[in-house]
């Protein structure tokens, strides 16, 4: 009975380490705002109890299998909300797991990963201004990722989704903070071999010092379900940041054109993140400058500036408010003022 009882023990002492090699994890952000809105060329103004004022709003599950050897097997599945109305995706019709969708291994190799991730110019964009991943009120998201009224898909810095689907991204070691991803998105329709997308970022941080640079060649919109082919585009953007420990600065300069159209982009910006009331709070100031040229719309330049406060009840949850003035040289301009709150979980 004794020698039953060891065994059973060492059973379960047996499972049990090798279930806790392997971890599953459910994870998200709610993020709500109010405000009052109006963006350049818009014919009026919109009040609204809105979902992703800083941050849009996800859920999902992310996990990883200790495979031995320093090997690990890695997945994420996770769906953008919106969650003023409870619906899932960012807009109707989009993909349910859009924000993530992919498995992959990780090692001293670096980690090699299938399936929809970000695309290449994300990163460098949302780590390098003050407003993070703001697609509601950060002046460099909105030039390079959100079409509006007169302001097009062809004008946007970046040449696709934030999201790629069906890619294949390579992520090096991390050689003294230097790091990169590569990324190779698939056509995946017949007589279409050629026309995949291609991008890398390269990410560098050394203690206050942050530096960033982004490159995509887009022949293909993969973003939904059915593939449609576009027009060439490449964009590239460069970017800096400094930590004066009183204030973090940042700067990014980066173009893009649309080979059949003409279009070409040109997008400056400019931004600091003031710590206040023992790092409890910040001052947050972004501007961002587009100078669009192109047959189909003529020359114009657009300029946003955003000044806002964001202050942390605790680790996961904040408060913030942020007023926007948005103007193009081509419409009439634009303000908007919100309020919100953001949780992490």
């Amino acid at each position: 009975m004794k020698k039953s009882l060891i065994a059973l023990g060492a059973a379960l002492a047996c499972a049990s380490g090798a279930y806790a090699q392997s971890s599953v994890q459910v994870t998200g952000l709610i993020d709500m705002y109010a405000g009052s809105m109006r963006m350049a060329g818009d014919a009026e103004r919109t009040n609204v109890v809105g979902s992703g004022g800083m941050t849009t709003s996800w859920l999902g599950f992310k996990g990883s299998e200790d495979l031995g050897g320093g090997l690990k097997a890695n997945f994420q599945l996770t769906s953008f909300l919106r969650t003023d109305t409870g619906e899932p995706g960012r807009f109707p019709g989009d993909n349910f797991f859009s924000r993530d969708a992919n498995v992959g291994l990780s090692g001293g190799f670096g980690a090699l990963t299938l399936g929809r991730g970000m695309a290449p110019n994300f990163l460098p964009t949302i780590l390098f201004n003050p407003f993070g991943d703001s697609f509601t009120v950060s002046p460099l998201v909105l030039h390079a990722n959100v079409p509006s009224a007169g302001w097009p898909f062809g004008a946007l810095t970046t040449p696709a989704d934030t999201g790629w689907s069906n890619q294949i991204t390579y992520t090096t070691p991390d050689f003294n903070g230097l790091k990169a991803n590569i990324h190779y998105q698939f056509g995946e329709q017949a007589g279409q071999n050629n026309k995949g997308n291609l991008g890398l970022n390269v990410l560098y941080f050394a203690g206050p010092l942050a530096l960033t640079g982004f490159y995509e060649r887009s022949k293909m919109d993969m973003s939904f379900p059915t593939p449609k082919v576009q027009d060439l585009k490449t964009a590239w953007m460069l970017g800096g940041a400094y930590d004066f420990n009183v204030a973090k600065a940042f700067l990014t300069y980066g173009q893009s054109k649309v080979s059949a159209t003409d279009y070409n982009s040109k997008t400056f910006s400019l931004g600091a993140d003031v710590p206040v009331l023992g790092k409890a709070g910040s001052v947050k100031l972004a501007l961002a400058r587009t100078q669009l040229s192109g047959a189909a719309l003529g020359d114009m330049t657009r300029t946003t500036t955003s000044v806002g406060y964001d202050h942390f009840l605790s680790k996961r949850t904040d408060l913030y408010a942020v007023g926007m003035y948005d103007k193009r040289t081509d419409t009439n301009s634009g303000t908007s003022v919100l309020v919100g709150i953001r949780h992490r979980f």
